[in-house]
């Protein structure tokens, strides 16, 4: 997969791109992801990209020629172009999955207090990373290229993936590292039973609680089981359910 992504300002990219799995998955050519200065293709015998908005107002507005003549520089004809706007679909996990089938997708930031008007017309979609404002749009751009990249083959390893956060639309079960008691705070028994199905039982409760609990906005489009439904109906009785009880007792030799 080829990202381009337009950029009045390239060095915020080095970091990102130098780093952890982009760097990875750049090494192993799973990806390819290049950083275009839209400031090189300005016509502006001062180098501007920008000026005052036509009519009046505060700041200043990005020019449609740089963006345009840079985004036709760059584009092919399998190019997919999306445009950071707080006017566009939000981004998230089933978008990351749908812009990672993409052979090259070209990424525009805006900078400023926006872009000119014109540009929209030249993209196939606007996207946006959430409802808040930012300087420009190479924050948006990163995190959706990582979000991307990361779905890649040869990222990283694809069980990593499986069980994530928002992958089956709930938040990711608890996870814990040795050592199995801190300040008095212990790891749960059961997953030192060495039983995976009681396992993974547990790790799908506590998926269906947590999303319950801190994001009920996804918890409410989530399709319940019949089993999801009987561990929500579990979690009402304070009491340990017969089925992990018995996965502790006979794990006991690897409970710490």
């Amino acid at each position: 997969m080829r990202i381009t992504i337009l950029t009045l300002f390239p060095e915020m990219f080095t970091g990102f791109l130098t780093n952890s799995i982009i760097k990875r998955a750049i090494a192993k050519e799973a990806v390819s992801v290049n950083i275009v200065n839209i400031r090189d293709y300005t016509l502006d015998k001062h180098h501007r990209v920008d000026s005052a908005p036509i009519g009046g107002g505060a700041g200043l507005i990005m020019k449609c020629q740089p963006i345009l003549d840079c985004l036709n520089d760059v584009k092919k004809d399998s190019s997919k172009t999306i445009l950071l706007s707080p006017r566009g679909y939000t981004f998230n996990q089933a978008k990351a999955h749908e812009f990672a089938k993409e052979e090259d997708l070209v990424i525009i930031c805006g900078h400023y207090e926006g872009i000119d008007e014109r540009v929209n017309r030249y993209v196939d979609e606007l996207v946006s990373i959430g409802d808040y404002i930012l300087t420009g749009g190479e924050i948006g751009a990163m995190a959706i290229s990582d979000a991307i990249i990361r779905l890649l083959d040869g990222s990283i390893a694809s069980e990593s993936i499986v069980e994530e956060s928002f992958e089956d639309g709930l938040l990711e079960y608890p996870q814990y590292t040795e050592p199995s008691e801190y300040n008095g705070d212990k790891v749960p028994d059961i997953l030192y039973s060495g039983n995976h199905e009681a396992i993974a039982k547990w790790r799908k409760k506590q998926s269906l609680l947590l999303t319950k609990e801190y994001r009920p906005d996804l918890f409410n489009k989530y399709e319940l089981s019949k089993s999801d439904k009987k561990l929500l109906e579990e979690s009402k009785n304070d009491s340990q359910p017969k089925w992990e009880a018995t996965a502790i007792n006979k794990g006991k030799k690897f409970i710490k």
